[in-house]
């Protein structure tokens, strides 16, 4: 028994530490980084109010650690959907079916974590200062690029800035969930929705194959 009372300890602190992560996420999204205490996290996780503070040692630090998780959610998903889609669509489907899993890819991880929209939100109106601070954050762009360059060369084309082209497939992506409250329900759309996202998901990749095709 005592042999396995180290690896429980271990297991007990990772899943402390993991609540703490989600409750912090869920807070840091709904109101804010200045609205959202240590106090109300611990709250929130179901543990002590010095337990947060104990595992991170400060609200800031705190918060970085979130962005680093969820921007590492994003690149694991990501990324694997879309080498999926390069190796095993591809071939068969051409450039078109491989841009098609990527947008849908993407959109479902938006879908799937309504925080991360929430997030950076707020993190470009304050300046994005943690964000340039958040390693997977420039992972996460270094692979999109990356990923970019790979679809643009699928499909013959040499003259498009693969940025400007991650640029306009992620705004367009983004936008019916960071207005789905507004402009998006205004028009009866629901980025929750599946069906309105697999819809949005082809109109998304038809406007991009037609720069994808040109030269």
């Amino acid at each position: 028994m005592g042999d396995g009372a180290p690896a429980g300890r271990v297991r007990d602190a990772d899943r402390s530490r993991e609540v703490i992560l989600d409750a912090a996420e869920q807070l840091f999204a709904e109101g804010g980084y200045d609205a959202t205490s240590l106090q109300a996290i611990g709250e929130r996780a179901g543990v002590s109010r010095g337990t947060p503070g104990y595992f991170f040692g400060s609200k800031e630090a705190l918060y970085g650690a979130v962005l680093e998780r969820i921007f590492a959610a994003e690149l694991a998903f990501v990324a694997g959907a879309s080498a999926r889609a390069l190796t095993d669509v591809e071939p068969d489907g051409g450039p078109e079916g491989a841009l098609v899993a990527i947008v849908g890819s993407y959109l479902d991880f938006l879908a799937s974590r309504p925080s991360f929209v929430r997030l950076l939100e707020r993190e470009a109106l304050a300046g994005g200062a943690a964000l340039r601070a958040t390693a997977a954050h420039a992972d996460a762009i270094r692979e999109g690029l990356a990923i970019t360059t790979a679809l643009l060369g699928s499909g013959g084309n040499r003259s498009t800035d693969p940025t400007a082209f991650l640029l306009a497939m992620l705004s367009l992506c983004w936008f019916p969930f960071a207005h789905a409250d507004t402009f998006a329900r205004d028009l009866g759309f629901d980025p929750l929705v599946r069906a309105d996202r697999e819809r949005w998901g082809r109109h998304v990749a038809a406007l991009m194959l037609r720069e994808l095709q040109a030269e």
